[in-house]
């Protein structure tokens, strides 16, 4: 009995896209309000799916063909060797071995047929994400002047959504734990910026075994070296970890700083219904940075933890340190100087870690944690959308609006509060998926937490430093300095 009664199988992803949109929408979507913001937003949110699926299928086809012609070339191989060695003897048996022009003919008739080549689906993928990723950062731009902000609660009472919440974190969960690793090279931006112990960490795969890629399983923990079964352990922890203190995260904020418990555990339930969620469970470079960037959020009226968080996130992914400027303005009149020190603090800790790794020279090190790379590198050095076929070149001049972008959400609005730094921190890990070249616009979970909380966020223009920030933490900051000196 306990075959049927117990046996459980992953969804097809293709199966859970339509099941959570459908969740959401009956969830979420304010059937009272057809024409409102909370609609567009939750069809935004819904739009996402449909590109990573063609991602990830474009990925697959190009992994399979990959392996296909190297089964290929080994039975090329060794037909030559066998050839060579009867030519001597049966030089018929060698006429007979040709191509049969019947074959030919039939292969030549297949050749015609129109397909999309592997490297083509996942530029359409990528497109579609790039398109639907614009229109949310236009949507977290426009969002400091939504001045009206109605108490849109979920149809569901708190109850049932911490219910159905905490069911889907135990499945995504145990889909980590029963996971066997494969070492992917997609995890972590291996030859591009961000901290070295973390390229390290394989992918945990969370798909069905029949949507591996190159439609082979992956091999069991038995067959992993005792070094690559450790890591294993180490991301499957991490990752579940990064996603307990995500869904932690929201709940408090939404609890501490908005005073609406059931936004902030409606929040977390949809962020666990999105495709994306299960889909990137196990990859701890994608939810490692988004639990830091929340509980930064969660922090924000102790600059000193607040700091702390910040540059742990940017220094594990760089990334992040495009929010400096946003986030130093906001504390500008109260609380920069513990800012300051929480993340140069944490910044040279990780420093001193990397003395642990002699892969590399701490000089290498230090660039690749930085980014001092160059921008304009070859395509066959980096990964996603950047490396099927277009000029890197025009990554320059993403680039640079990418930065005027930083720079003007610290000028832009002149008067910070919790809500401005929320959606202008989302904005710019929104648009740092469009230079990315190492799979940017993949990594949704960058800003698709603070996302969430912009949607159920409430009117938040009286949570500015001045009057969050206690006076208490920046004597103790200045008291410290002064000990120090």
């Amino acid at each position: 009995m306990s075959d049927f009664l117990l046996y459980y199988s992953r969804p097809n992803p293709t199966t859970w896209v339509y099941m959570s949109s459908f969740l959401t929408i009956g969830l979420f979507f304010i059937f009272r309000r057809f024409w409102s913001i909370r609609n567009l937003d939750v069809f935004l949110l819904i739009s996402l799916a449909p590109g990573l699926l063609i991602v990830h299928e474009g990925y697959r086809l190009q992994l399979a063909e990959s392996e296909s012609i190297a089964i290929a070339r080994n039975a090329m191989d060794l037909e030559r060797a066998m050839d060579t060695a009867l030519s001597s003897a049966l030089p018929a048996l060698v006429l007979a071995n040709q191509a049969d022009p019947q074959t030919s003919d039939e292969v030549s008739t297949e050749s015609k047929e129109p397909r999309m080549s592997p490297m083509e689906i996942q530029r359409v993928g990528f497109v579609y994400l790039f398109v639907i990723e614009a229109l949310i950062l236009i949507r977290l731009m426009l969002d400091p002047l939504m001045v009206r902000r109605p108490l849109l609660d979920p149809n569901l009472t708190s109850g049932g959504l911490i219910f159905i919440g905490i069911s889907m974190f135990i499945f995504m969960m145990a889909n980590v734990v029963n996971s066997d690793s494969r070492m992917q090279v997609t995890q972590g931006p291996a030859l591009g910026p961000g901290y070295a112990m973390m390229n390290m960490l394989p992918a945990i795969p969370t798909r069905p075994i029949s949507e591996a890629p190159g439609g082979f399983s992956p091999p069991t923990l038995s067959e992993l070296t005792p070094q690559q079964r450790n890591l294993a352990r180490v991301a499957k922890t991490l990752a579940i970890a990064a996603h307990l203190a995500i869904v932690t995260g929201i709940v408090l904020i939404a609890n501490r700083h908005f005073g609406n418990l059931q936004a902030g555990v409606g929040c977390a339930t949809l962020y666990l219904m999105l495709p994306y969620t299960a889909q990137m469970t196990g990859r701890v470079d994608h939810a490692v940075p988004a639990a830091l960037l929340l509980w930064a959020v969660l922090s924000y009226r102790r600059p000193l933890i607040a700091g702390t968080f910040m540059g742990l996130a940017c220094g594990l992914v760089y990334y992040p340190l495009f929010l400096l400027p946003l986030w130093f303005s906001f504390y500008w009149q109260r609380g920069a100087r513990g800012f300051l020190i929480g993340v140069t603090t944490m910044l040279a800790v990780l420093i001193v870690c990397l003395s642990l790794d002699n892969s590399l020279t701490i000089v290498e090190h230090l660039q690749r944690m930085f980014g001092v790379l160059n921008p304009n590198r070859d395509a066959s050095e980096l990964r996603g959308f950047w490396a099927l076929g277009l000029n890197p070149i025009w990554r320059l001049p993403v680039i640079v609006a990418f930065v005027i972008l930083s720079v003007f959400f610290a000028i832009w609005p002149a008067q910070k509060n919790l809500g401005t730094l929320l959606s202008g921190s989302a904005a710019v890990m929104v648009a740092a998926q469009f230079w990315h070249g190492y799979g940017g616009g993949l990594y949704i979970a960058w800003f698709l937490p603070l996302l969430l909380l912009t949607i159920f966020r409430p009117n938040l223009q009286d949570r500015v430093a001045t009057k969050v920030v206690s006076s208490r933490s920046v004597r103790g900051v200045s008291r410290g300095r002064v000990g120090l000196e």
